[in-house]
């Protein structure tokens, strides 16, 4: 017997079909009709308090998910409008996420319904595809696109606009067609000559390094990442999601020499490392240096600069093929003069630091607060920590060192401040056992730190640090440097306690003034079971850039 229903539980049922357990939405009467079908369904459906932090999610759940899409669903117009952050910025980190926009009735198109605008042409810049679906029972065959489009190549954000009238009418589910959903990411290895090539520089190499990046992670690379770091001995550096591919107690990462390496080095291979602005567009590398680049899409070899080798496909694939190429040659080459070189740099500049990672003083030094973190997430080989902020979360991702087993997670290349919080529920609703700490700078709390609600609704004991310093430091500093501390304008804010607005919203609050007090207060917050924040005072470095990443 066939089974009457609406276009909301088509497009709930592909979701299961594509393995999709968990969307995120603010309710909207232009899209409920999936939650409907969710229900049916039995995906969970989170419900935010904006947009954006929607859509930050399923970002977050993307990138925790190799091989499954995020999935934000948005109401019309200005519902759509504040999810464009996290749309542009899941563009820029090449996170695979489907978001769904609500649109008015299509039987009433361009006669101004409420909330009705161009909502394509507005995802098209940002996104890898970009559709409305005007027929009931095709809604399956565009949700498929949707997931094909956003998982296959180069992963990226994909968007689905369904007019209200289209979404609730009647449609019989047993007739309508579900299309299959299959594994869309890039398998394939480089063509066997182009690796020998590689592997034939990389043998008569002196002063090699890798640069590990964000596309090894969508790639499944962490494995061959390790497996290649061992063979060779070659001295590793991460950026972007490829930090804790390759464990950071791992001899072979390294870390504060980058700077030197990319300098020094005779051959760069970049493993899903574009040279964009964090690589000073290919200007990192040393003018004379042969660069091997792998990545998953051939118009990304040779971008900024020319690549001497380029190994298309599966990045973990193509590390694997490479190394056993190496390893066939014979004995492998002799590095170890060049890494001790490097690592006695990174030990040098370890000593140099301590005195700050050490201080007493108050109020307290940022680096203190970021090594009392470390020392937090060391005790846990699991736990999840994000960064939300600028020059607190740069300097703590120079002093934390992300668990064997554990993550790390920031916004990428967009630089989106507010994503903390958002990224911090799709973990831990994706890893209910495990702990999830948000380190936060005071400004970007602000942005979407009233999500606390949301934490406390599902029940999540979310924890976030605070490094409060009462200012946008990243813009005050370089502003004091340029038009002098007497000029300061838009950059200051008042040391205002997050932890109280945290308490009223249901959560757990500390307040600390005392870096003998940190690393108890945080522990604290995680034995309260409730979404907490520790609210740490630091000293204001208005004068010069001490600390700052501002480029």
């Amino acid at each position: 017997m066939s089974l009457e229903s609406h276009g909301g539980r088509l497009a709930a049922r592909a979701l299961k079909a594509a393995g999709v357990e968990c969307v995120f939405t603010l309710s909207g009467g232009h899209v409920m009709g999936i939650y409907d079908g969710c229900l049916d369904e039995g995906i969970k459906v989170v419900d935010v308090r904006h947009e954006q932090a929607a859509v930050h999610a399923a970002d977050a759940w993307a990138r925790l998910n190799p091989g499954k899409v995020g999935v934000a669903i948005l109401t019309a117009g200005p519902g759509i409008t504040d999810g464009v952050t996290g749309v542009a910025n899941a563009w820029r980190a090449n996170s695979p996420i489907v978001v769904f926009g609500g649109q008015g009735p299509f039987d009433n198109l361009r006669r101004g319904s409420l909330q009705e605008m161009d909502h394509v042409s507005v995802m098209k810049p940002i996104t890898k595809w970009a559709d409305a679906c005007y027929q009931t029972h095709r809604i399956g065959e565009y949700v498929e696109l949707a997931v094909r489009n956003a998982l296959s190549g180069v992963p990226g954000p994909s968007f689905l606009e369904i007019p209200m009238d289209v979404l609730h009418a009647p449609v019989d589910l047993d007739e309508a067609p579900l299309p299959r959903f299959r594994d869309y990411r890039v398998a394939s290895a480089a063509p066997p000559a182009l690796l020998s090539e590689a592997a034939e520089i990389l043998s008569v190499a002196e002063r090699p390094m890798l640069m590990a990046g964000t596309a090894l992670r969508w790639s499944d690379g962490g494995p061959a990442l390790v497996r290649f770091v061992e063979q060779t001995q070659m001295p590793c550096y991460t950026n972007g999601m490829g930090r804790g591919l390759l464990p950071m107690n791992h001899p072979g990462f390294y870390s504060t020499s980058r700077k030197q390496a990319l300098g020094e080095a005779d051959v760069v291979v970049l493993a899903g490392t574009p040279l964009d602005f964090r690589m000073r567009y290919g200007g990192s590398i040393g003018a004379d240096a042969k660069i091997i680049q792998l990545d998953l899409d051939e118009t990304l070899i040779g971008q900024n600069r020319s690549a001497d080798v380029g190994l298309v496909g599966n990045l973990g694939v193509n590390l694997d093929e490479l190394g056993s190429l190496l390893s066939g040659r014979g004995e492998m080459p002799d590095w170890s003069t060049w890494s001790g070189g490097l690592r006695a740099a990174e030990d040098e500049a370890a000593a140099a630091q301590a005195a700050q990672l050490n201080s007493d003083e108050t109020p307290i030094d940022p680096l203190r607060l970021c090594r009392e973190i470390a020392d937090f997430v060391a005790t846990d080989d699991e736990m999840i920590v994000i960064g939300d902020g600028g020059d607190i979360v740069a300097q703590a991702s120079k002093v934390l060192k992300v668990p064997p087993n554990g993550t790390w997670m920031d916004p990428g290349p967009l630089g989106t401040l507010g994503v903390g919080m958002p990224f911090a529920l799709a973990a831990q609703l994706a890893n209910p056992d495990r702990r999830v700490l948000i380190i936060y700078g005071d400004g970007s709390f602000g942005l979407n730190g009233f999500e606390y609600d949301t934490a406390v609704r599902f029940g999540l004991p979310i924890v976030g640090v605070v490094g409060n310093d009462g200012a946008w430091g990243q813009m005050m500093r370089p502003q004091a440097m340029i038009y002098g501390s007497d000029r300061l304008v838009a950059t200051q804010l008042e040391y205002t306690r997050y932890d109280k607005v945290v308490e009223a919203l249901g959560g757990h609050g500390e307040h600390v003034t005392d870096p003998g007090d940190i690393n108890a207060a945080i522990q604290r917050a995680f034995d309260s079971g409730k979404p907490a924040l520790v609210n740490v005072e630091m000293r204001r470095d208005v004068d010069g850039m001490k600390g700052s990443t501002y480029v």
